[in-house]
């Protein structure tokens, strides 16, 4: 029989078996590392709002923990909700939409503009307003797809004469007095929030199925991860790009429809401000669920987490810069965590 001890008498099986121990180990501490680094990906946007609560509850807690704060913040979101779910389309499509904000405030003032200074019907009226931000989004999708306008450049064009636009619709002059159902379907409560809430809320579960679970949504994953090899796959890329335009001109309108009945009012004014939130909370929202993308539940998580973040500030004492600053530092982020995770992933041409 062979001798299978070594030239010192130790067991030669023995020494194996620890060899395979230790080899064991390091695979396990590699999948363990894996695991972790997943979950980190995945959920540290959820478990960073999750420590934003509980610190300011703490440090903030006859003002932060209210009935009153928590519906504030939930309520606060809607009209961005909306705005910023719409933003992520041509953003996975791998293109920037820059008007949306300006498309917002026009569809705002347009509604007031033919209802209450020319005396349309309501449904005539609101009809009228979406077909514009669909008209919107076509005019970005020809300038970009069709004529070869980068997207940022083109969809600034876009919104600074959307902006010259609402300013002489209005005059700008607040317009008073909007239809009573639509300032009613936009402010009424449902379980102690406004309907926008719900709205919004809905919203994120289309975009979500769409974009996990059909066809178009993996197409425009696809194109935003690289076109040329989406279109060699069969991909019609112009379809998707142009479609992506036209479907944040849509809801970007709709978005300024809601605002427009919560305030019962057409402001010209208020549009722009939702332009760097609705950034900040798309590419901080494709930093968390499916990082290196942007994606809808995601994007909801990274709007609570600024408006967390900026209202328990506040509370605490900060200034109303302390917005600004957020926000701007927070779209910094997103833009930079999501970048490396798509070069990471060989997705570089999606963000």
């Amino acid at each position: 029989m062979t001798d299978l001890r070594g030239p010192g008498g130790s067991d030669m099986v023995q020494g194996t078996d620890e060899v395979g121990s230790t080899t064991g180990h390091k695979k396990l501490e590699r999948g363990v590392n894996e695991v972790t680094r997943v979950a980190v990906a995945k959920y540290g946007l959820l478990a960073m709002l999750a420590i934003e609560i509980v610190v300011f509850l703490i440090l903030a807690p006859d003002t932060f923990g209210t009935t009153a704060n928590v519906s504030n913040i939930l309520a606060s979101q809607a009209i961005l909700m909306i705005v910023t779910l719409g933003l992520t389309i041509p953003v996975l499509a791998g293109e920037f939409d820059v008007s949306v904000a300006h498309n917002l405030g026009f569809s705002m003032v347009l509604v007031g503009y033919l209802t209450v200074l020319h005396g349309w019907p309501l449904l005539p009226a609101l009809v009228a307003c979406v077909l514009a931000g669909a008209l919107i989004g076509l005019i970005n999708a020809v300038l970009v797809v069709k004529v070869g306008i980068n997207s940022f450049i083109a969809t600034i064009g876009v919104g600074t004469v959307l902006a010259g636009l609402t300013v002489q619709l209005s005059g700008t002059n607040v317009i008073p007095g909007l239809p009573e159902p639509l300032v009613k379907a936009s402010s009424a409560e449902f379980l102690g929030l406004p309907l926008p809430v719900f709205y919004g809320l809905g919203l994120a579960l289309i975009l979500w199925v769409v974009y996990e679970w059909t066809p178009v949504g993996r197409r425009i994953m696809f194109v935003g991860a690289g076109r040329e090899a989406a279109r060699l796959a069969g991909v019609n890329v112009v379809r998707i790009r142009g479609g992506a335009f036209v479907a944040s001109g849509v809801i970007a309108s709709l978005a300024g429809l809601t605002l427009a009945g919560q305030f019962g009012a057409s402001d010209p004014l208020i549009g722009s401000s939702y332009l760097l939130p609705a950034f900040a909370g798309a590419f901080l929202g494709a930093t968390t669920i499916k990082p290196g993308r942007p994606n809808a539940w995601g994007t909801v998580i990274a709007l609570y987490v600024l408006t967390v973040g900026v209202t328990g500030l506040q509370l605490l004492g900060a200034g109303p810069w302390v917005q600004d600053v957020f926000n701007g530092g927070a779209l910094i982020v997103g833009v930079t965590i999501a970048r490396l995770a798509a070069r990471r992933d060989g997705q570089g041409a999606a963000l």
